[in-house]
């Protein structure tokens, strides 16, 4: 199988922005959530510093995207102004706080359903990133679940590791 060129247009144009931001934000939110279940922390200190979190690692994910991407096109004189760095940086930041936020969510959805914060996150990170993974896949070339598979496996460890770390911490 020949390898394609990316898209010029479209989804699949912004699909390396969207899944890096996706996954990210989902990650990064729910390593949040679990970090401060690991560590017993309250509801309103995870909500804080999961807002947080959402907010400056989304703007910041933008911001390097775009400035990573401004780098390469003027380091291989591309044009700027043709590729609009800005919008892969604007894409990227969409997705981490669109996908970012699912994991928050369990705050709210938890007491509704007499479930713990953690599990309800846990399960609204795997749906999010079994979603994306889906999405992703058919401009990848791949089946739907070897996808999402993909994208929930990197999630699934990212997710234990925060959590033992706020359990190791909080026993020190």
């Amino acid at each position: 199988m020949q390898p394609t060129r990316r898209p010029q247009d479209g989804f699949g144009h912004y699909l390396r922005d969207v899944v890096y931001g996706a996954l990210d934000g989902a990650i990064t939110t729910m390593a949040v959530v679990a970090g401060t279940a690991g560590a017993a922390l309250s509801a309103r200190v995870g909500i804080i510093l999961g807002l947080a979190n959402l907010i400056a690692d989304g703007v910041s994910m933008g911001a390097s995207n775009y400035l990573g991407l401004k780098s390469e096109l003027e380091q291989s004189g591309r044009s700027i102004a043709e590729e609009a760095p800005w919008r892969h940086g604007l894409a990227t930041t969409a997705a981490f706080v669109a996908v970012g936020s699912l994991p928050l969510l369990g705050y709210a959805i938890s007491p509704l359903v007499g479930m713990p914060v953690l599990r309800v996150s846990a399960v609204l990170t795997a749906v999010a990133l079994f979603a994306a993974g889906a999405v992703r896949a058919p401009f990848v070339r791949r089946p739907i679940w070897r996808s999402a598979v993909e994208m929930l496996t990197v999630g699934v460890v990212a997710g234990a590791a925060a959590y033992g770390v706020g359990a190791l911490a909080s026993a020190l």
